[in-house]
């Protein structure tokens, strides 16, 4: 096959996870890709540059990605989410007519920003990849030709974590983007209360801590660790325990892949999730961690894990498996190839 990948951005989650690891499996098999990358990222722009020139360089260069790819001939252009990040589906509609087959890549909820344009995108798609059944639910009434593919992690990088048990002060952490600090909310009474028994850090791993100021986490001994890319499972496998804190009450959340959790477990961390949306079956009956919604949940999972590093161990090693089985690029990359296969067959039969 000849693939495009049209990526949000190298650095933009949904790319680097459901994007880019699958490429060199794709490659490895002999079939070839192109990725190629929104520049600058589909949610930035440059600021000595301004917001306007920069949505125009965009533009431009997805304008020439559409003039390669009306030259190579690709039998799939698969994209991830929506081209720009705005109402516009002519882009989409240029893809469609010059490649093949357009496959539609969703891992949240971005139809939300901008429904009627999904509206008109989702019919398009010969194809749309689903991050979860939640999207599958959503998406059916406008197009009933889906892929569950869940957002995954490579194996390969992700090993598992050294338990240690003489361990003096666990660490329980939150990773994620400056934005989704409000989400420490949810959780920020039970920490205080569980605080003023045990001895634990909270350490937050995210590029800009500021916003967690308007947070009340009086008594809880926080530390901030800059999020950085190439470090990333170093900085996972230093948790004891991860958090993945959502409001109940928002429709944003249902649709969320539970990235942070997967990687919590893939590593061996045992993690506590809000039940919204995916997480309630990625935390597999608290075999590998615990959901928690209320404070007195949140209480009752830290209580749990937090004094016993045997317990954190098991549960760890059982979220480790339930990735290794579900939730990892070696076993959903066959799953989306085989689909992909199917798709240009049916174009060429």
């Amino acid at each position: 096959m000849k693939i495009l990948f049209l990526s949000s951005g190298a650095h933009v989650p949904s790319a680097r996870f459901r994007i880019l690891p699958y490429l060199s499996h794709f490659r490895a098999e002999g079939h070839q890709c192109v990725l190629a990358n929104s520049f600058p990222e589909k949610y930035d722009y440059f600021p000595w540059m301004g917001f306007r020139p920069s949505q125009l360089l965009k533009r431009s260069v997805r304008w020439w990605h559409w003039l390669r790819a009306r030259l190579r001939s690709f039998d799939v252009v698969f994209i991830d989410r929506e081209i720009f990040d705005d109402a516009s589906t002519q882009m989409e509609q240029r893809f469609r007519e010059c490649c093949g087959r357009l496959v539609l890549d969703l891992d949240d909820a971005v139809f939300l920003r901008h429904r009627e344009k999904f509206d008109v995108l989702l019919p398009m798609a010969d194809l749309v990849v689903c991050g979860n059944r939640f999207l599958m639910d959503k998406v059916g009434p406008l197009n009933d030709r889906l892929l569950h593919i869940p957002t995954c992690v490579d194996m390969n990088d992700y090993s598992c974590r050294s338990y240690d048990a003489s361990s003096a002060r666990p660490v329980v952490g939150w990773m994620g983007t400056t934005g989704n600090l409000k989400y420490l909310e949810v959780a920020a009474a039970a920490l205080r209360e569980v605080a003023t028994r045990h001895d634990f850090e909270l350490r937050i791993v995210v590029p800009d801590i500021g916003p967690l100021e308007s947070t009340d986490l009086t008594g809880v001994h926080v530390v901030h660790e800059p999020w950085q890319p190439r470090n990333e499972v170093a900085q996972l496998q230093q948790m004891d325990v991860g958090l993945m804190p959502l409001f109940a009450d928002q429709e944003w959340d249902i649709y969320k892949c539970g990235l942070k959790l997967i990687q919590y477990l893939a590593v061996g961390t045992p993690g506590i999730a809000a039940p919204v949306g995916v997480n309630s079956e990625i935390i597999d009956d608290n075999r590998n961690g615990f959901v928690a919604q209320e404070t007195d949940e949140w209480i009752t999972a830290l209580d749990a894990l937090l004094p016993d590093a045997a317990e954190r161990q098991t549960r760890g090693l059982r979220g480790r498996s339930t990735v290794e089985a579900k939730y990892s690029i070696q076993a959903n990359y066959p799953v989306l190839r085989d689909a992909l296969l199917e798709l240009v067959a049916s174009r060429n039969a």
